[in-house]
């Protein structure tokens, strides 16, 4: 039975939407509820959210039955920060966590079958880290083993978790998601997102 926890980074401002996108109507949910519906439909067993800006008016969107919500205060200092949140937060686990799933909630094309493949791919190759490759780059959703817990739990604000991926290449397995590249920070994305 595996126990992969998955971490929803979703504390952002998201200032160049000029509105919260995490709230964003998509596919009968918001973006955030989307990314949820697929790590709860996923082989992840425990799914953290975090949340930061505009908290108080996110948290109630979000079935919190299944998942854990941990807010994060320093939100503002960036991803990295966020990325502490989550995986402090996995202390707290009745059950041993092996490994930590990193996603962002801006990622539209994100789907259980993305995370199922990444847990997979971490049983079969035994490597601590692996993730996304799209468009000349690897990325988000990121699965990190618990041997490297520690150092996420370290990563300074502006660093997101593409810092250990790049410190650690050599023990990076990767998997193809070339939607990967489409995340949704502006009006304009959004609109090209709704008539695909």
């Amino acid at each position: 039975m595996t126990n992969i926890a998955i971490i929803i980074l979703a504390a952002g401002a998201s200032t160049r939407m000029g509105f919260p996108k995490q709230l964003l109507s998509y596919k009968g949910y918001n973006l955030l509820g989307y990314t949820i519906e697929c790590a709860i439909a996923s082989v992840c067993k425990t799914v953290v959210v975090v949340l930061g800006a505009n908290a108080q008016q996110i948290g109630p969107e979000i079935n919190q039955a299944a998942v854990t919500l941990v807010e994060n205060p320093d939100w503002n200092s960036g991803m990295g920060s966020s990325i502490r949140s989550g995986i402090l937060s996995l202390e707290n686990c009745s059950e041993a966590i092996e490994a930590a799933v990193i996603t962002v909630c801006d990622q539209p094309f994100i789907s259980a079958e993305i995370i199922n493949h990444l847990v997979a791919a971490y049983y079969s190759t035994s490597k601590p880290i692996v993730a996304c490759q799209y468009a000349d780059t690897l990325g988000v959703p990121v699965l990190f083993s618990k041997s490297l817990f520690s150092e996420l739990a370290t990563l300074d604000g502006t660093m997101g978790a593409k810092k250990l991926i790049s410190k650690y290449e050599n023990e990076v397995f990767s998997i193809p998601f070339p939607l990967g590249v489409i995340d949704i920070d502006t009006p304009k994305d959004y609109q090209q997102l709704l008539v695909v």
